[in-house]
C-alpha cells in the first residue's frame, strides 16, 4: 500500500485547524490517567503528548508511517510517551491497549475493514476507540482543483498510473462497517468544521503540507513548480473572500466504540 512522506516542522505550522479538532476530541475523553494508549497517525506529536499529560500513571504510544513527522514528534518523548515509526496498515498489537485514539488521519487509510479489526485486536476487553477523520463532501475546493489541473494536457501522462489517496466516507457507509466489525457501543456521527483561513498564505501552507504531497510524487522535478503554481493559483481564485481570508469545506466522521 502507497504511504507518503511529510514534512513535519511544515506539517506543525500548517496544521492549526487539525490540532483544534484534535484538542477537542482530548477534551471529552474522561481519561482516568493510567490508560495505555494508542495514537494512529500522531503527526508531529503534539496532539500525542496531550494525551499522555492526562495519563500521567499510563503510557502513550504514537505512531506514523512518515520519517518526517517522527522526528518532529521525537522531541516532545517523555517518560510515558514514545514515538515508532510504523504504518497503521502494518499494526499488530494484541489487546495492549485501553484507548485507540486517532486524529484527522484515517482517510489517508484505504481498507477500513482491515484497520477495524486490527483495532480491535489490539485493544484489552472493555477499550475503547476515538475517531476523527475526513468524510463525503471534505476539500471540496481543493479535491476540485486538484482534478482539474491532473487532467491538462501538460500534466495528464504523470497520473496514468495514479491511485488516489483518500477515502472519504458516508456517515451511514462507515456506521455500518463498524457495526460489522465486533465492536460494541459504536456511535458514528458527521460533523460540518468548515474553515476560513485567516489569509492566503495559511491556506497554501495547508495545499502544501499535506494536500499536495501525494499529488507531487508523480509528477517529474522538472514539472513540480508548474504544476503546484497552477493548483495555488486556482485555490486562490475558488476560496479567497473578500475580506482576505480563504474558505474550504471540511466535513469531519466522528467515531466512539467499545470492545
Amino acid at each position: 500500500m502507497m504511504t507518503y512522506e511529510f514534512d513535519g516542522k511544515k506539517y506543525e505550522k500548517a496544521s492549526a485547524h487539525q490540532k483544534k479538532w484534535g484538542a477537542k476530541l482530548i477534551a471529552d475523553l474522561a481519561l482516568k490517567g493510567n490508560e495505555r494508549v494508542l495514537d494512529l497517525g500522531c503527526g508531529d506529536g503534539t496532539l500525542t503528548l496531550q494525551i499522555a499529560e492526562l495519563v500521567p500513571q499510563g503510557e502513550v504510544v504514537g505512531i506514523d508511517a512518515s520519517q518526517g513527522m517522527i522526528e518532529a514528534a521525537l522531541p516532545k518523548v517523555r517518560r510515558n510517551l514514545c514515538f515508532r515509526r510504523l504504518d497503521i496498515n502494518d499494526i499488530d498489537f494484541v489487546e495492549e491497549f485501553d484507548l485507540v485514539f486517532s486524529n484527522a488521519t484515517l482517510h489517508w487509510i484505504k481498507d477500513h475493514q482491515r484497520l477495524l479489526a486490527n483495532v480491535r485486536k489490539a485493544l484489552r476487553a472493555g477499550g475503547r476507540i476515538r475517531f476523527n477523520f475526513a468524510g463525503d463532501g471534505n476539500c471540496s475546493h481543493f479535491l476540485r482543483v486538484i482534478r482539474e489541473t491532473m487532467t491538462k494536457d501538460e500534466f495528464r501522462d504523470f497520473f496514468a498510473q495514479f491511485v488516489w489517496p483518500w477515502y472519504m466516507s458516508s456517515v451511514d457507509e462507515y456506521n455500518r462497517l463498524v457495526q460489522s466489525s465486533g465492536l460494541h457501543n459504536v456511535r458514528v456521527w458527521g460533523e460540518n468544521a468548515d474553515q476560513f483561513f485567516p489569509n492566503i498564505e495559511a491556506m497554501i501552507q495547508w495545499v502544501e503540507e499535506p494536500s499536495l504531497v501525494p499529488f507531487l510524487a508523480h509528477v517529474p522535478d522538472y514539472a513540480k513548480d508548474s504544476f503546484r503554481t497552477v493548483v495555488l493559483t486556482r485555490m486562490i481564485e475558488e476560496t479567497k473572500q473578500e475580506d482576505g481570508r480563504c474558505f474550504e469545506t471540511f466535513r469531519r466522521i466522528n467515531i466512539s466504540a467499545e470492545k
